[in-house]
C-alpha cells in the first residue's frame, strides 16, 4: 500500500547513518513558510530512522529560519542508546542554512503500565459535522490547512468572522486527509496545526512566530478524529505560552505541547 499523502511528505530517504535527505513539499506552508510541526515531522523521520526505535517520546524544537519549498537534509547524532530509550539531535538545513535544531527521546508506545491518575478530560466538542470546516486559500487560511482536516468549535472561530472570543482558547478536531492513520509523528504535526490561541485575545496580534516546540507523545492514537485544545495564559515581555493536549477517539490524553512564541510590536 502507497503511503499516505503526511507521510509522503515527510518521508526521509538515508544518505549514511547520520545523514538523510527529505524535501518540504508544497502546499505544506503558511504564508509561503512551511508549518513548524510539519518541518518538525520531517527531522522526527530521520531520528526514529537513526535511533531504530518507533515512537517518538519527548522532543523539542528551536526554530532558526524560516523552511521553504524544496529540498532538505537532516543530520543525525545518536546520543544515548538505552534498554527503554534512545536520545538523539538533529538538524535540518536547506541547501541554504540550518532551518531547526531538534533533541529527542525515542522509544515503544505499547500498552500503557503502571497507575494512572487523569485529573482532567478531552474538551467539550459539538460533533465534528456541527463545527466549522477551515478551508484552505492561498492566503488566509493558509494552504497548510488543505493538507490536513481541521473542524473548529464555532465559539473559537470568531477571530476569522465577527472578531476574536476575548478568551485565547482554540479548541476542535483534527485528521489526515484519506483516511491515513495518525501515527507519533503525525501528532508532531497536529499539536501545531491549529490558529494561533492569540487570535482570539482582544489585542493587536497578527502573528506569532514559534521559537521553541516541545511535544509529549503519551499514547498512540486509536483510529478516528482527534479533539485538541490549545490555551495561553500569558502574554507579556514580547512572548507568548500556548499549551496544547491532544486526545484520541477512546478519550485517551495521546499527546501534550507547549510552544514558546514571539509577539512583535505593533508599528
Amino acid at each position: 500500500m502507497p503511503p499516505g499523502p503526511f507521510a509522503a511528505a515527510t518521508a526521509v530517504r538515508a544518505v549514511d547513518d547520520h545523514t538523510w535527505q527529505s524535501a518540504i513539499a508544497p502546499g505544506w506552508d503558511i504564508g509561503g513558510n512551511a508549518n513548524g510541526g510539519y518541518l518538525l515531522a520531517i527531522g522526527a523521520r530521520a531520528m526514529l530512522a537513526a535511533t531504530g526505535r518507533p515512537d517518538p517520546v519527548s522532543i523539542t524544537a528551536h526554530f532558526l529560519a524560516p523552511g521553504k519549498a524544496g529540498p532538505v537534509t537532516v543530520s543525525t547524532d545518536v546520543m544515548k542508546v538505552g534498554r527503554r530509550f534512545s536520545t538523539a539531535s538533529a538538524v535540518v538545513a536547506s541547501t541554504e542554512r540550518p532551518l531547526v535544531a531538534i533533541l529527542g527521546s525515542f522509544g515503544e508506545l505499547g500498552s500503557p503500565e503502571g497507575p494512572e491518575l487523569i485529573d482532567g478530560g478531552p474538551p467539550l466538542l459539538p460533533d465534528p459535522e456541527d463545527c466549522v470546516p477551515i478551508v484552505a486559500t492561498e492566503t488566509f487560511p493558509p494552504p497548510f490547512m488543505g493538507n490536513v482536516e481541521l473542524r473548529l468549535h464555532p465559539d473559537d472561530v470568531g477571530f476569522a468572522r465577527r472578531g476574536p472570543s476575548g478568551r485565547p482558547l482554540v479548541r476542535g478536531w483534527f485528521r489526515l486527509l484519506e483516511g491515513e492513520p495518525i501515527d507519533g509523528v503525525a501528532l508532531l504535526c497536529a499539536v501545531d496545526a491549529f490558529p494561533p490561541t492569540a487570535f482570539n485575545a482582544h489585542l493587536p496580534i497578527a502573528w506569532t512566530p514559534t521559537l521553541e516546540l516541545t511535544s509529549h507523545v503519551r499514547a498512540r492514537p486509536v483510529p478516528g478524529w482527534l479533539s485538541c485544545q490549545f490555551t495561553t495564559h500569558f502574554i507579556a515581555g514580547g512572548f507568548l505560552e500556548e499549551d496544547g493536549e491532544v486526545w484520541d477517539a477512546s478519550g485517551r490524553l495521546v499527546a501534550q505541547s507547549r510552544q514558546l512564541a514571539l509577539v512583535p510590536a505593533t508599528p
